[in-house]
């Protein structure tokens, strides 16, 4: 089967909103020339008749003035045009016109012009037939087998048969349980009329039973029996299709039997003269018109096939043979011969494009004009070509996938903290212990320089943080429009959020309907959830940030927690959180040094991040930028180990009690803290830049946390597995093992904390994690001279691991640069 566009040899347009059905077409010579050519008729709603003679000067002309060889007006819509021998004392072909009321016949002449306009033809009516019931369609042909006349059947919408001998009417007679009319066809081998009733079945009626049947009651001669009433008739065979029909036809080609097509709504039937199924066809697409036309092999037919797809199938049996595109939906075709051009397919729709096409490709005759040949200087090619891989480089690295300032441009979205706290605090069902919960205002402001449509603000906080109102809708914002919204935030639980950070993100739509997004983030304060508090000497976990500048006072870095009675202690502060815990925070006198301590572990992460923050800030307005911050004491893992443990715990337990659900989100807020502080620590202690961070958060911190079917451990130990695997691996071995692409809840957590061990050990070791576009795959990692390998059971043994690497599709390739030796600072954790 080959697509190809159906070939445009001649087209018109007909008329201005005219409606055109399919037994408004018909080809025929109907002026009787006797050369075999055929003049396309067309007739319309409208009630204009037109006779075509296509005659293009090239291929796809449209019509030309002397192409149109008549049109007349006749009032009345016409519903059906044939040509036959319609007229008695003579076999010239005239032309049938039915009308809703009235059949015509009329004979289509041309007589020589005495100017140079040519021939000019003129109808002229031969007999007319009133019709006493409104017509839907009609067929002709030798009914009862006369020779040399064709005579003509009408169908009336109630179901009534009139069959006129040319000039005279026969008889009328009423299809049996008629309820609307289908269409209607003759067949001259069976002398039958064979049409789809309202039961949606074939039936066939012999013409001599129609036309013997008698009247119901002679004896009363009413003026409905003059009309055609009679009695019930009986069908010669009847075949359910089970759907409308749209159109017969009845064809016979090289003196072989002939066939009778059904074309219905889904299929198209082709069926013996006995009513027997010869084969069906389902269609793929809705049909709207069907012509067989001819016989290429014995015992095969041809047929056309239109759809409401624009497309014309041409089908040998069931078999499709070509597909063809038209320019429009056609209601009718026919093939015909026109300007000595044989097989020309005539497709007409029903708002009167009519054109005239042929299947096939027309040749190229197009030759490219020879070039001038010059000689190529390949030195100034290779200069130009890297200057524009240069370009596409730095405009990819600055700009991503659309252009950072039109994204900017659209929305500008800003979040102001209030310095101080709501009068009166919105948390007003809440108690944490004795202490009264306070809350902040947050202000967020939409600034947009372009209309923007379904604009939504959603505003997230960690738990146990909440916010009185999380979600803003705008369903159209003006040009240079600015909204701004307000909401509180105050802690609802008697636990610690693992951030202080919250975020905002505006999602809307352009005028072009393209879907943007953008956000914001925003800090609370500490004292949100934070009180001054009495110092403490000791503690059970203890932190040492080190820096590369004299100590600064604590009360410039935290105004708002000194006591008064210890002003002149500026090396030493303390924090009790709500909810009871304690931290507290000592400055060296004599170092460069910062000690947080803790009975938690956990509680470390948020003052030790606060420090880092207020101690970059505090130097940045000072104008100091090599400010930097470092980490050299033990690696607090076994600390870390016990809260994982707890939590895995936990969850166990929520999965047999559901009033554990509670213990489950506060076990994993604290975890939460405790890995965040983890991964400071490592990026203090390896200098990490914030890319490489970016890994270790990626690995472990999944962005969502579903505890009824994934748990945290799985997830993170596979994705430690697969930096251990790649951009941390010793050896080629370690590169090729697979890890399992089916996660489940582990039985214990041995396996998770020795792959953290063996993770903080590779680094120590002088494993760097890096990023790099250009890596196609990962490096081997170079060990320091003097470095003996750890041994790795579990990834050197496990080979039949399948690899996870759809965790990380979103990141680039991670290698590992030279490393350089260090000394680890594992101290006390055992393999």
């Amino acid at each position: 089967m080959s697509l190809f566009k159906a070939r445009d040899w001649w087209s018109t347009v007909l008329g201005e909103k005219e409606e055109f059905d399919q037994g408004c077409l018909c080809l025929a010579d109907v002026d009787n020339t006797g050369n075999g050519q055929d003049k396309v008729i067309v007739g319309s709603f409208m009630g204009y008749l037109r006779i075509f003679n296509p005659h293009p000067v090239k291929t796809g002309d449209g019509a030309q003035a002397e192409d149109l060889l008549l049109e007349v007006h006749l009032r009345d819509p016409i519903l059906q045009v044939e040509v036959g021998k319609f007229v008695s004392g003579t076999e010239m072909l005239h032309l049938a016109v039915l009308h809703s009321r009235k059949l015509c016949v009329y004979s289509v002449s041309g007589s020589l012009g005495n100017v140079e306009h040519g021939t000019q033809y003129q109808i002229k009516l031969m007999y007319e037939h009133n019709l006493q019931r409104t017509a839907c369609n009609m067929t002709y042909g030798s009914f009862g087998g006369v020779k040399g006349r064709d005579l003509i059947c009408i169908q009336s919408m109630d179901g009534m048969l009139m069959v006129f001998e040319q000039e005279s009417y026969a008889f009328g007679r009423f299809l049996p349980g008629s309820l609307l009319p289908g269409p209607l066809a003759y067949s001259s081998r069976t002398d039958s009329f064979i049409t789809v009733s309202s039961c949606r079945q074939v039936e066939s009626y012999k013409y001599q039973v129609l036309a013997f049947a008698t009247d119901a009651d002679k004896r009363q001669e009413t003026e409905q029996q003059k009309l055609g009433s009679g009695k019930r008739l009986v069908v010669d065979w009847t075949l359910n299709i089970g759907e409308q029909a749209l159109d017969i036809c009845i064809v016979s080609f090289n003196q072989s039997a002939s066939s009778v097509f059904v074309l219905g709504e889904r299929n198209f039937f082709c069926l013996k003269d006995n009513g027997q199924i010869r084969f069906m066809k389902k269609l793929d697409c809705s049909p709207s018109c069907f012509l067989p036309y001819c016989s290429v092999s014995e015992g095969t037919i041809n047929t056309l096939i239109g759809n409401h797809n624009n497309m014309l199938h041409v089908y040998q049996d069931v078999t499709l043979k070509w597909a063809t595109q038209l320019p429009h939906i056609p209601v009718a075709v026919r093939v015909g011969c026109l300007h000595d051009l044989k097989g020309v397919i005539v497709t007409l729709s029903d708002d009167g494009h009519l054109q005239c096409s042929y299947l096939g490709t027309d040749p190229s005759l197009f030759q490219a004009p020879k070039v001038e040949s010059r000689e190529l200087n390949y030195d100034e090619l290779d200069v130009e070509l890297k200057e524009l891989q240069k370009i596409i480089k730095d405009v990819n690295k600055s700009q991503g996938v659309w252009p950072m300032t039109e994204r900017e441009d659209d929305l500008k979205v800003s979040a102001v903290v209030s310095p101080n706290f709501d009068s009166v605090s919105q948390s007003t069902d809440v108690e944490v212990g004795a202490d009264l919960v306070p809350s902040v205002t947050v202000k967020v402001t939409l600034q947009n320089r372009v209309t923007l449509q379904k604009i939504r603000l959603s505003v997230y906080v960690q738990p146990p943080l909440v916010l009185t109102c999380d979600q803003f809708t705008f369903e159209f914002m003006a040009p240079e429009m600015t909204r701004t919204v307000g909401f509180s935030v105050y802690l609802k639980g008697s636990y610690l959020p693992s951030e202080l950070e919250g975020n905002a993100v505006v999602s809307y739509s352009r005028p072009t309907g393209i879907p943007r997004v953008s956000q914001c983030k925003f800090r609370l304060p500490l004292k949100l959830i934070c009180l001054p508090g009495q110092p403490s000497k000791t503690a059970s976990h203890k932190l040492t940030i080190d820096t590369n500048k004299s100590p600064v006072s604590l009360l410039s870095l935290f105004p708002g927690f000194a006591n008064q009675s210890e002003d002149d202690q500026v090396n030493v502060m303390g924090f009790r959180f709500l909810g009871g815990s304690r931290v507290t925070l000592l400055a060296s006198k004599t170092s460069q040094r910062y000690r947080i301590q803790s009975e938690q572990f956990e509680d470390l992460w948020l003052i030790t991040n606060e420090l880092i923050i207020r101690l970059q800030e505090y130097f940045e307005k000072q104008g100091i930028k090599d400010f930097a911050c470092s980490f050299s004491g033990s690696m607090p893992l076994q600390e870390y180990f016990e809260l994982i443990d707890h939590h895995f715990e936990v969850i166990s337990l929520a999965d047999a009690v559901e009033e554990n659900q509670d213990n489950l989100f506060q076990s994993f807020t604290r975890l939460k803290s405790a890995t965040h502080l983890v991964i400071l620590l490592i990026g203090l202690w390896q200098k990490l830049s914030a890319d490489q961070i970016a890994i270790l958060e990626a690995a472990f911190l999944p962005l969502q946390q579903d505890t009824q079917e994934l748990g945290w451990e799985e997830t993170v130990d596979a994705a430690i597995s697969h930096l251990l695997k790649t951009c941390l691996s010793k050896s080629s071995k370690e590169q090729a093992l697979n890890l399992s692409s089916q996660l489940s809840i582990p039985k214990d957590t041995s396996r998770l904390k020795k792959h953290i061990t063996l993770l903080c050990d590779r680094l120590a070791k002088g494993g760097r994690l890096c990023l790099s576009t250009d890596a196609a795959a990962p490096q081997t990692m170079v060990m320091p001279g003097g470095c003996a390998t750890i041994p790795e059971s579990d990834l050197e043994e496990r080979s039949v691991e399948q690899d996870s690497t759809e965790l990380f599709t979103n990141h680039k390739h991670l290698i590992v640069e030279t490393p350089i030796a260090e000394v680890s600072p594992l101290q006390g954790v055992s393999e």
